[in-house]
């Protein structure tokens, strides 16, 4: 892989073990439980951070602040992709993940103490915006934080730009 290359590298094996973490969990019937949705969001955190490390290493820290972002963000994006899809697909395959989402907001809505009109409005809305909910939270929010850890990434990769 070319040093230029180095954000789709990176980008497609963090998306694969952020799929076969979602499996893993899916399989251990954990896909609901909150703490299985930071553990990926701090892989893909320090996965970027060291994308971006890697590509000021690979260019010999012949590069700026902003050619180190830009290699962390094309790899955030490669990963919202890819996972994103999967999502989509996983949810196709197996719609009983749905279902669980949909209990499991019922449940922290009762347990918020929301009345029974309350939840059921707000499920019947969940249920018909399943997908674009899905969709929309992969993607925005694997780009912030994404965009947060290339900042983070580019901030501590050592640079020594050569001016021409």
């Amino acid at each position: 892989m070319t040093k230029n290359k180095i954000h789709l590298q990176y980008g497609l094996i963090l998306s694969a073990i952020l799929v076969l973490l979602s499996v893993l969990y899916y399989v251990m019937n954990l896909n609901t439980a909150k703490w299985t949705q930071w553990v990926n969001i701090l892989i893909m955190f320090a996965g970027v951070i060291f994308t971006c490390i890697q590509y000021a290493k690979a260019n010999d820290g012949n590069v700026t602040f902003g050619n180190v972002f830009a290699s962390g963000f094309k790899t955030t994006a490669i990963i919202a992709l890819i996972t994103v899809l999967f999502g989509v697909l996983f949810v196709l395959i197996f719609p009983e993940i749905k279902e669980k989402a949909l209990e499991q907001v019922r449940l922290d809505m009762e347990k918020q103490g929301q009345s029974d009109e309350v939840i059921e409005n707000a499920i019947a809305m969940t249920d018909k915006m399943f997908m674009v909910f899905m969709l929309a939270g992969g993607i925005f929010g694997t780009l912030f934080f994404g965009a947060i850890a290339s900042l983070i990434g580019a901030a501590v990769a050592k640079k020594n730009p050569t001016v021409k």
